[in-house]
């Protein structure tokens, strides 16, 4: 009871101290996943003969112009959409005095007038504008810092890479230097899977997003493709945000709700494709955890970080599994957090099966038959 007690004492005091220092540890975590995805990177440029200084300095170049893209290319959809606005505006108005009047037939509830309507939201927008304010300045400076810290700590982390492994070693004992450097590379693995697969995952889901909404005939299709795409980071919860705004604009814009619930199911459709087909294919079983464990991680992630906490809790998950497995007293909460296909029930007796007609056509074409 006494050891359990302060374990649980030792785990409180560890989240009050993570929600205490966000602001000094999210730009270290994230640099931290940049630095290990940029370090093949960094020792490819080292082996052409650049000195690691350069080296680095040319990583984060090519960094800054990857993000550079990105935003200039949402940012080009951002503005048409802006432009669009007003027009969009008066149709939901007018959606708005439509669905009033058939609740006025169908309930007798009183409508409400355009008056009223503005009058209610300059009263709100009145009572809540200084909290909203506040909320974006603090945002606004929180991206900024962050942006000025992260080239800089990926920077240190680069440079003195080996002094860190160093300094790492010297907490452990000599004969077990050999499997800490085995779970470090393991991380290293996992990390650089999940980002480099995250990155891919992002471009195919904006191709099929992009391709189903333009089939719909969807007002911005590419402009939504790419924001419920990069939403995508946060796993299961991202791509279904991202299907609100294209399907209430689509439903404002036509007036037809199956055309509003055919782009609900477009989303549906590539969200299934890339949990079950695109995610596995590309990451493989290097990040297997299995969908309690990562659906509880976000939960815990949000609530500690907020969205930031979303984005890292995934990665964070996969290498505190690998290092759970490292620890034979510790392997079983990392076979706790896999993946099902990662092992079977021991009692099981194993089947002998003979594969099918189709299964054997198949290995055969693989040369496996």
């Amino acid at each position: 009871m006494i050891h359990y007690t302060f374990l649980l004492i030792g785990l409180s005091l560890l989240v009050f101290v993570l929600n205490k220092l966000d602001d000094v540890l999210l730009p270290l975590l994230f640099s931290v996943l940049f630095a290990l995805l940029l370090l093949p990177v960094c020792r490819w440029f080292e082996k052409r003969g650049l000195g690691r200084v350069w080296a680095i300095i040319l990583c984060l170049l090519l960094l800054t112009a990857l993000f550079a893209g990105i935003v200039y290319g949402f940012g080009s959809q951002l503005g048409q959409f802006r432009n669009e606005l007003p027009k969009l505006q008066d149709k939901l108005l007018q959606f708005f005095h439509d669905g009033q009047e058939w609740a006025a037939r169908r309930f007798g509830i009183e409508p409400m007038s355009e008056k009223e309507l503005k009058d209610s939201t300059l009263s709100s927008l009145k009572k809540s504008g200084g909290g909203y304010l506040g909320t974006t300045l603090n945002m606004t400076s929180a991206v900024i810092s962050n942006l000025i810290q992260v080239p800089i700590y990926i920077f240190c982390l680069l440079l003195y890479r080996d002094h860190l492994r160093q300094f790492m070693f010297r907490f452990v004992a000599p004969d077990k230097r050999t499997t800490v450097l085995h779970t470090v590379d393991n991380i290293q693995t996992v990390v650089q899977a999940y980002i480099s697969g995250l990155l891919k995952v992002i471009m195919i889901v904006a191709v099929l997003n992009g391709i189903g909404l333009l089939a719909l005939g969807v007002k911005f299709a590419v402009f939504f493709a790419i924001f419920a795409s990069v939403l995508a980071v946060i796993p299961y919860i991202g791509i279904m945000i991202g299907a609100l705004v294209p399907a209430i604009i689509t439903l404002v814009e036509t007036g037809s709700p199956l055309r509003a619930a055919a782009v609900v199911g477009v989303f549906m459709v590539v969200q299934f494709l890339e949990g079950n087909f695109i995610t596995p294919m590309i990451t493989g079983s290097q990040v297997s955890i299995n969908p309690m464990a990562a659906i509880l991680a976000l939960v815990l992630g949000a609530e500690l970080w907020g969205t930031p906490g979303m984005i890292l809790s995934i990665p964070l998950v996969a290498v505190l599994k690998v290092v759970l497995d490292a620890s034979k007293a510790t392997e079983p909460w990392g076979f706790l957090l896999g993946d099902t296909a990662e092992g079977e029930d021991s009692t099981k007796m194993p089947e002998t099966r003979h594969p099918g007609f189709v299964r054997r056509l198949w290995l055969r074409a693989l040369g496996k038959a």
